[in-house]
């Protein structure tokens, strides 16, 4: 590699995207061999003794930091697998859907604000006198991005880009306001045309989003790594992980968030992905006690419950850590109606050994308050009912199944419980007429799930040092 340098001593330093190395030094000898030279990236500011010593920034990448396996393809559908029974792998499939959706606390935005004292009315007059000026096309289309006005954002940043194509500011603000409008494939051109001038995250990211929406979601988790190797961020790791859960690679899913979550230990959000993925992984409890970590960083925030509300219903046995969690989501959260929900199964989860009524009585009363916070919410009703079928009254279990029926009637195990209901009280018709609808409703679920795994594809994973495998273990 310095072949082409004359002989002599040469100080050598690497920079890239933020990121710079030690200076080393490198002498020269002709007819000798070129040495060959490592250089590792660390953040500015990371001392070399720090370096030296192996404790440099968690968000310093070096070249060396290869991750433990390769996506190497899509294999089919019918790979699917998980842990434990249908409910935990349908819950760790929603979790995995929902983790892609999950918002950092501060919000990065994606294009600059303009500033707050520029009012709509100012720049729409600063276009008017000057139409063919760089910042009054930029400016104005930055506000209607901002205000989600995206079809009139694009034709203004697409003017400025017109006038001064070299602006990469501008053809990224551009791209993002196509991407968010629909208008995928110009939305790639800006950015392939962005990524020929510089190699950056978050044009990596973008395309790998791009990808996404297109169904090429190789090239996808492929952007978002090589994003992480640019720039480990909160958000690129997170972008990562989530990829490849959603694609059922969860091994390589827990590999990244725990990276993610060791560089970033502030992210409420990174330990909730990293939570689903455990869970998707069948170790139940690790991921409880993920979520009742993140629950610790910032106690308003309701993700975390909810998450954990999910997997503590899913699970066969009660979870550590959770029973006082919940209870202060109740407490966070008095009005929520996840929040009554959630606790008043994790309490009747814990009670269920109990032989003493009255133990039921805070359930009960949870239950009946979330009921009374939003009448369509049916799993309560349901709950109800079971817990008054417990009791054998009858009468008031086939009220509440009814109720759960009304606000969802999709909810197949109500009707499956308002049939047994039916048949104690010796009214067999009624009893076959919501069995017969149970299983039609059965029918049309499964097929539904059968039709989304189809959709989402898994990811072929291959293990450093190990065998080609699916991703599903």
């Amino acid at each position: 590699m310095f072949s082409s340098l004359g002989s002599g001593a040469y100080a050598l330093r690497a920079e890239k995207s933020g990121l710079r190395s030690r200076t080393s030094a490198v002498s020269l000898v002709p007819g000798t061999e070129s040495p060959q030279m490592d250089l590792v990236l660390d953040a500015p500011g990371v001392s070399h003794s720090d370096s030296a010593a192996g404790t440099s920034s968690p968000e310093a990448l070096t070249f060396a930091d290869k991750p433990g396996f390769t996506v190497a393809g899509i294999t089919d559908w019918t790979a699917v697998g998980g842990h434990g029974s249908d409910t935990a792998l349908r819950t760790s499939e929603a979790l995995a859907r929902e983790t892609a959706t999950l918002k950092p606390e501060a919000t990065v935005p994606g294009a600059r604000a303009a500033p707050a004292s520029e009012t709509e009315t100012k720049l729409r007059a600063a276009l008017a006198k000057s139409p063919d000026s760089f910042e009054a096309n930029h400016q104005l289309g930055e506000f209607c991005f901002h205000e989600q006005s995206y079809r009139e954002a694009i034709p203004l940043l697409d003017a400025a880009y017109n006038i001064d194509p070299a602006n990469r500011g501008n053809e990224y603000d551009l791209a993002l306001a196509e991407k968010a409008a629909g208008d995928l494939s110009q939305a790639r051109d800006h950015i392939r045309r962005l990524l020929t001038r510089e190699d950056n995250a978050d044009l990596h990211r973008l395309s790998g989003d791009l990808d996404e929406e297109t169904g090429d979601s190789l090239s996808a988790v492929r952007e978002y790594e090589q994003a992480v190797r640019l720039d480990p961020s909160e958000q690129n790791y997170f972008k990562w992980g989530s990829e490849l859960l959603l694609h059922r690679a969860v091994r390589p899913a827990v590999e990244v968030f725990e990276k993610g979550a060791r560089a970033h230990p502030g992210s409420a959000r990174m330990l909730a992905a990293l939570s689903a993925a455990l869970f998707a992984g069948g170790q139940y409890n690790e991921a409880a006690l993920r979520l009742c970590a993140a629950s610790d960083l910032n106690p308003a925030d309701t993700e975390p419950y909810i998450f954990l509300g999910q997997i503590d219903i899913a699970s066969a046995a009660p979870l550590p850590c959770v029973e006082p969690k919940l209870a202060r989501f109740v407490q966070e959260h008095p009005g929520d109606v996840r929040a009554n929900y959630y606790y008043a199964m994790s309490l009747w989860k814990r009670q269920k050994v109990s032989a003493d009524p009255r133990d039921l009585e805070p359930v009960e009363s949870l239950l009946t308050k979330a009921t009374a916070l939003d009448p369509a919410y049916a799993e309560a009703f349901l709950q109800l009912g079971v817990l008054y079928f417990i009791e054998q009254n009858y009468g008031k279990a086939i009220g509440f199944y009814s109720k759960a029926i009304q606000a969802d009637p999709q909810l197949s195990e109500a009707h499956y419980r308002l049939g047994v209901a039916y048949e104690r009280t010796q009214q067999p018709a009624k009893a076959r007429q919501e069995f017969q609808l149970h299983d039609q409703i059965e029918k049309q679920q499964a097929a539904a799930v059968e039709r989304q795994r189809r959709e989402i594809r898994q990811f072929l994973i291959v293990l450093n040092r190990q065998p080609a495998s699916s991703s599903n273990h």
